[in-house]
């Protein structure tokens, strides 16, 4: 049972008046297979009034175990509503494994008072909320923290002066740093931001408007994305301008002052609170959680990391009977000293081509790494070429820009994809490995070291790896995008960071490696002059050359082999 600090004032035997959780999250439950059969009935106390650090009310529903006993609490604070999902997956399910659970709603969101003002105000409401904790009678002071996405936000907020009760943290799909989230290597990453913003401005307002907003931005997503100039256009999807929107869209430098203290990696890099960590292969923010896993290693702080084959969002629906399970062994481990639950290893990582779990000792475990070589005709050779000649060259048109085909996506089109339709373009270049006599595994970062020209020394380059089967189905499996910043005809060198994997490659597959200037609406399109892709109202075309002395980098392993 978890420890009483000197100063609390749980009374062990006191239970809320209170009545049943929703009808809608028990209904929800009932229909969820493989889950740890319950401990405890639940109750619910809602609509409970919360002080912000500026006084605001904060809504605050409370579930609980309706059983007298000392029980920790986990906090979950959100700006996406209390209703469904949360309610079941985190007030009621947690409430019967034993956890008061506050779930809140964010400044501005959910009924809350103030204006929702995005991540400047979560580290400031979160202590205040504990503040307010300390003296509620059921309060043990032994606390946890839960929550993916922008829950994992304030989780991190709130660990960048962990109070003495925070214990343990569990951080699914978790975001830490926005900047990154909303732009890579200066380029925007539109689509991600669009969907955001639905989830922003509707779901706390509850499922029904949410799902409307989102069949409405899916239906204009073409016209929004494609309209010139960029700023603006989404307003025809959700109604009114959202000044953080357009903030997050036209601020595309991250030492621009609009970002100061944003990211909360700083959290990671001397936290000493227990955090596990949950991802997927094709979550959006899996960089960001392969970051703050090694952060937290570097820190000496007790950390764990479990990798699914799932999506941003699948990771909270297929994936939730083992994200579920992780989470609920990690706090059980740290609110209650009861590591029974703990798998042996520091890491657990889904094998994609083997469709297998494997437990690591650490991440990424130690590989050697291999280049690979594009030639003439399309295939790649680990022979290292001899001069820097060109290879191939494209024309990209921004007036019809490459497309996006799956990867991390925040949308349901997001993970793997069949790619024929992208790889039959003329802007996709592919260079294809000779079919594997023994199997190959890959765990760990892969990357280009792409050498390249441009006639106009404006554009972008996207870069992917896929497993191509022995029926020549290519599959994506990881990707990645940076800005070109070229010198007209003369090769330049840019290394793009193409994300981890852990995958087999079975006998009788090929790798394919596929080069383009682009994936549209994923990323806002360049328009090739050098003007900002949100105000452009010009597109020229450009002709990109690769060269000999490009690579792909991959970490072989033989670990699984």
């Amino acid at each position: 049972m978890p420890s009483r600090t000197p100063d609390a004032v749980a009374r062990p035997g006191w239970i809320p008046p209170a009545g049943k959780p929703p009808l809608s999250s028990r209904m929800m439950r009932a229909t969820w297979r493989g889950l740890p059969a319950k401990r405890h009935e639940a109750g619910w106390e809602p609509g409970l009034s919360v002080p912000a650090a500026d006084g605001s009310p904060l809504i605050t529903d409370h579930y609980f175990p309706r059983t007298q006993g000392d029980f920790p609490t986990l906090l979950v604070r959100s700006p996406y509503g209390r209703g469904l999902p949360w309610s079941p997956q985190y007030g009621l399910l947690f409430a019967e494994q034993g956890f008061h659970v506050i779930l809140q709603s964010c400044r501005g969101t959910g009924g809350s008072g103030g204006m929702f003002d995005l991540w400047h105000n979560e580290a400031a409401d979160a202590q205040a909320t504990v503040a307010w904790l300390r003296e509620q009678p059921w309060f043990n002071g032994t606390l946890g923290t839960v929550g993916p996405s922008y829950l994992g936000y304030v989780q991190w907020a709130l660990a960048l002066d962990p109070p003495p009760e925070l214990k343990a943290m569990v951080v699914q799909v978790g975001l830490h740093d926005p900047y990154a989230f909303f732009h890579a290597d200066g380029a925007l990453r539109l689509e991600n931001a669009l969907a955001v913003g639905v989830g922003m401005n509707y779901q706390h307002q509850g499922m029904a408007p949410f799902l409307k907003a989102t069949l409405r931005l899916q239906r204009r997503l073409r016209d929004i994305t494609t309209a010139q100039p960029l700023r603006g256009a989404y307003v025809s999807a959700f109604g009114s301008e959202l000044p953080w929107l357009d903030d997050v869209m036209t601020h595309p430098d991250a030492k621009d002052a609009y970002w100061h203290g944003a990211s909360l990696a700083e959290s990671a890099q001397r936290l000493r609170v227990p955090t596990a960590l949950i991802t997927g292969w094709h979550d959006v923010l899996a960089d960001q959680t392969f970051e703050q896993y090694d952060r937290l290693r570097q820190a000496g702080c007790e950390t764990a990391l479990l990798v699914g084959p799932w999506t941003h969002t699948s990771a909270l629906q297929q994936g939730w009977p083992e994200v579920f399970a992780e989470s609920l062994a990690w706090l059980r481990a740290h609110l209650y000293a009861d590591p029974s639950g703990l798998r042996p290893t520091a890491v657990r990582v889904h094998v994609g081509g083997e469709n297998a779990w494997r437990d690591l000792d650490d991440w990424p475990p130690a590989a050697a790494a291999t280049s690979w070589y594009p030639v003439p005709g399309g295939h790649l050779t680990q022979q290292a070429p001899t001069d820097s000649a060109p290879v191939t060259a494209f024309r990209y048109d921004p007036a019809d820009p490459t497309p996006s085909l799956g990867g991390p996506l925040l949308s349901r089109t997001a993970g793997p994809r069949n790619n024929a339709t992208l790889e039959a373009r003329d802007d996709v270049l592919t260079f294809t490995g000779p079919p594997l006599t023994e199997p190959m595994d890959i765990l760990g970062p892969v990357s280009a070291r792409l050498s390249i020209s441009t006639d106009t020394g404006h554009a972008d380059a996207f870069t992917r790896l896929c497993d191509v089967d022995p029926q020549g189905r290519s599959v994506n499996i990881c990707d990645g995008f940076s800005r070109l910043r070229t010198a007209g005809q003369a090769p330049s060198q840019v290394t793009v960071p193409m994300s981890s994997i852990a995958h087999r490659f079975p006998v009788g597959h090929r790798m394919r490696w596929q080069i383009s200037a682009g994936a549209h609406p994923r990323y806002a399109r360049n328009p090739g002059t050098g003007e900002s892709p949100v105000d452009a109202t010009t597109f020229t075309p450009v002709r990109i050359t690769l060269h000999a002395d490009s690579a792909l980098v991959l970490p072989s392993s033989s670990g699984l082999a």
